[in-house]
């Protein structure tokens, strides 16, 4: 089917991945405090929460962390104010950006932003400035293996209300609406699917396709945005070099 989410392409490297799981866990410990704020510290009866929670196990975060994470939230709902910012911007060569932030501190977080946008040839803009350029998209990954048939799986992503199906070299894609994300992932996961992840992100219309060297520039500014604790998410529209390693 149509659109090709080039998820090899953003997705970081096993090694760096695992390198990083402590700060990835403690992101979406983060994301887990403010669904619970929002609405309430019962996945039942919270489906923002609920999506969180299949984001962290996507993230092979233990559950135990996880009930950790929903206990302290609950009790530390008037301790900590989180404000979610959106940053656009330019990385080098012209790349889109869009930094996605939780923060109780905004003007820490803003130039810390501008530092790592500026310090590798980029600039951060203003708001809007690149974000009609990418969709929100509830996006589901799926491992390619010998137990999970592809037209099986196909059909009941769509019948559940995703919105495209994409078979990519290793992984599936399915593609939905922010509305009906929370539906297909929890249909997917009664069947017994299981995700590699499953979140709602910015999925640009587009992609730039940039050389080595501008690769490597623009993994180091990745790089310090995402060693960032502000920093939730980074979305961009850069397509690596094929076979690049970094």
């Amino acid at each position: 089917m149509s659109g090709h989410s080039k998820w090899h392409n953003i997705q970081a490297k096993k090694g760096k991945a695992d390198a990083k799981r402590g700060k990835i866990f403690t992101k979406i410990g983060k994301e887990i405090v403010v669904a619970a704020k929002n609405g309430g510290s019962n996945p039942e009866t919270n489906a923002k929460l609920r999506d969180v929670i299949a984001k962290a196990k996507a993230a092979n975060m233990p559950n135990d962390t996880i009930t950790r994470a929903i206990k302290k939230a609950a009790g530390e709902l008037s301790a900590v104010n989180y404000e979610t910012i959106i940053y656009e911007g330019y990385g080098p060569e012209g790349i889109a950006v869009i930094v996605e932030c939780l923060t109780e501190n905004k003007n820490r977080t803003a130039g810390n932003v501008r530092y790592a946008f500026s310090k590798q040839g980029g600039n951060m803009g203003t708001v809007g400035c690149v974000g009609f350029m990418f969709q929100s998209k509830g996006e589901i990954i799926i491992e390619k293996t010998d137990s999970v048939d592809e037209d099986e799986l196909m059909m009941m992503a769509l019948d559940a209300g995703a919105e495209d199906f994409v078979a990519e070299d290793e992984v599936f894609v399915v593609t939905t609406t922010p509305e009906d994300f929370g539906t297909v992932r929890e249909a997917l996961e009664s069947n017994g699917i299981e995700f590699l992840e499953a979140d709602v992100k910015m999925i640009p219309d587009t992609y730039t396709e940039i050389n080595e060297e501008v690769a490597t520039k623009f993994q180091k500014m990745l790089d310090v945005l995402e060693d960032d604790d502000d920093v939730q998410n980074v979305y961009h529209n850069a397509e690596f070099p094929e076979g690049w390693e970094g």
